[in-house]
């Protein structure tokens, strides 16, 4: 699949996106990203270990003790920590990945493609949305 036909379809599929390494300190891009998503119709879960809530919501500290198989991982971690975070997803059994814009783990990278993941890698998933809302792919929700 195009790399632009992967993006659209993995936002248009994704309904419930759990944020990975996200900071509560207001101006860093996961917190960034995560509001973005969530006034765009996404339902975020803020996931660290070390904080216990982001914005008044909820943080888990990882994916096995989220309530629901979030659709997408966004993964904001340096590249050593996302092998740990694609097994993770793969053993919660999450469909799809998201390693943001500046981090690049081949290794992660092809552990999600053989376990059958869509997976994005080293791209902004807030740019690439607000691309593709310009461009007409969706309207001021994300669907």
């Amino acid at each position: 699949m195009e790399q632009n036909d992967l993006i659209h379809s993995i936002l248009k599929d994704s309904e419930t996106v759990a944020v990975v390494g996200i900071s509560d300190k207001l101006g860093r891009p996961s917190l960034t990203v995560a509001s973005y998503l969530k006034d765009h119709g996404f339902e975020v879960f803020p996931v660290n270990p070390n904080l216990t809530s982001v914005a008044h919501v909820p943080c888990f500290p990882d994916l096995k003790s989220l309530p629901v198989t979030p659709d997408l991982v966004v993964i904001f971690r340096k590249a050593s920590d996302i092998p740990d975070v694609v097994r993770e997803a793969v053993a919660t059994a999450v469909p799809r990945v998201w390693i943001q814009e500046g981090i690049v783990s081949e290794e992660g990278y092809r552990m999600a493609e053989i376990a059958g993941m869509s997976v994005v890698m080293d791209k902004c998933i807030m740019k690439e949305h607000a691309r593709l809302t310009r461009e007409g792919h969706f309207g001021k929700d994300h669907h």
